[in-house]
């Protein structure tokens, strides 16, 4: 947890430990996060004090009141048991960290879930060597069904390849079946990202251990749960809501009537975001979904890399202008500032910002200029100096 001061580092440790009493993106502690800051209502709990009210709290009947109270004791007494530096310590020995709002490598698209009544996230735990801001600036959600079809691992392994190698990274849950899929070929080529509903130290499912560890050498794993957090079941369809926000659209690959890439689309809708969906064989039940989402939820038909790309517009780069361009030798201090903050290798634009002291904006505006006269290059982490 560095570069943060000390007001920033008390809310830090307080939303590491609710992470591990409170049940991810809960509304009524998001609220309570946005109004009294995560210190007090951590202190609160561990005291055994009455939950801090939020706005509206008011009008809520006498047996939603009488609920949360026993949720709240219900915590506090999970509380007691949390002990933040051995659940730090524990961390960083697995080589996790936290990223928290504010922080330079939490993704800008999280906002999403700040709405009024949003399932806010207290906290992200990540495992892995890529920044995860720079991760999801220019990315993809690819989901779809556990129990899949030759088919549908197919299909989820040429789209994953060939967004990767258009520097598209790949952002599913980690599951067998399609997630898998889409995992490796874009680990082949590019980076991916994999969205957890576990501790990052747990590796469910067990059979994707070695892919999570090749993950990590570049890309990131994410989760909202603690370091020895087993999954649980509700976990799961909380998790597809970040997948759905960290990224600008979805595609559904192959989904059964009650699949829960149904619930990720869903929330992909609910964000707004695009919704791409894979039509399938009309005699598979694995298709039914997707067969769904194309005729009732307006989803878009893809089939291909060039597919995903037109309805997921921005992120499509800008073509670079015609001729030579150069920066000027002398440059400004800014740039100036920012090349020195870039590391031979690799980091994150948030990070690269970070050490600056740039706006992240600049930074990128900085970047760009400094890639285009060969001072920096792009790659697995972000952004390097040449080889």
């Amino acid at each position: 947890m560095v570069g943060r001061d000390g007001e920033e580092e008390a809310d830090a440790r307080a939303r590491a430990c609710l992470t591990a009493v409170v049940p991810p993106g809960d509304p009524w502690v998001g609220e309570m996060l946005v109004e009294h800051g995560a210190d007090r209502v951590w202190a609160d709990l561990t005291a055994g004090a009455p939950a801090p009210t939020v706005s509206g709290a008011a009008d809520t009947d006498p047996v939603t009141r009488e609920r949360l109270r026993r949720r709240w004791d219900r915590w506090s007494r999970r509380a007691e048991a949390v002990d933040a530096d051995a659940l730090l310590n524990a961390s960083a020995e697995a080589g996790i960290r936290l990223v928290v709002p504010g922080d330079p490598e939490w993704p800008g698209r999280l906002e999403a879930l700040e709405l009024p009544g949003g399932s806010r996230s207290h906290g992200l735990w990540v495992r892995g060597h890529g920044d995860l801001r720079n991760l999801c600036l220019r990315s993809v959600a690819i989901v779809g069904a556990r129990a899949a079809t030759a088919y549908g691992e197919h299909v989820a392994s040429e789209l994953a390849y060939d967004l990767a190698a258009r520097s598209v990274v790949v952002v599913s849950g980690g599951a067998y079946g399609i997630d898998g899929a889409a995992h490796r070929a874009a680990r082949a080529v590019g980076n991916t990202v994999v969205v957890l509903a576990c501790g990052l130290d747990v590796d469910y499912p067990r059979g994707h251990a070695g892919l999570f560890a090749d993950v990590a050498r570049a890309g990131a794993l994410v989760s909202e749960r603690p370091v020895g957090a087993a999954p649980r079941a509700p976990d799961f369809l909380v998790r597809n809501r970040l997948i759905a926000a960290l990224t600008p659209g979805t595609v559904v690959v192959e989904a059964g009537r009650r699949s829960g890439a149904l619930n990720t689309a869903a929330h992909a809708v609910e964000m707004h975001r695009a919704l791409m969906a894979v039509p399938g064989p009309v005699t598979s039940a694995m298709s039914v979904g997707c067969h769904a989402l194309l005729r009732d939820w307006q989803a878009g038909c893809v089939t291909c890399a060039d597919d995903v790309l037109a309805q997921v517009t921005p992120l499509d780069d800008e073509p670079p202008p015609p001729g030579p361009f150069r920066v000027a030798a002398d440059l400004g201090p800014e740039t100036a500032r920012v090349l020195e903050a870039v590391p031979r290798t690799g980091a994150g634009t948030a990070t690269i910002a970070a050490r600056s002291g740039a706006p992240l904006e600049r930074a990128m505006r900085s970047l760009g200029l400094l890639a285009a006269a060969g001072h920096v290059e792009r790659c697995a982490s972000g952004w390097r100096i040449p080889r």
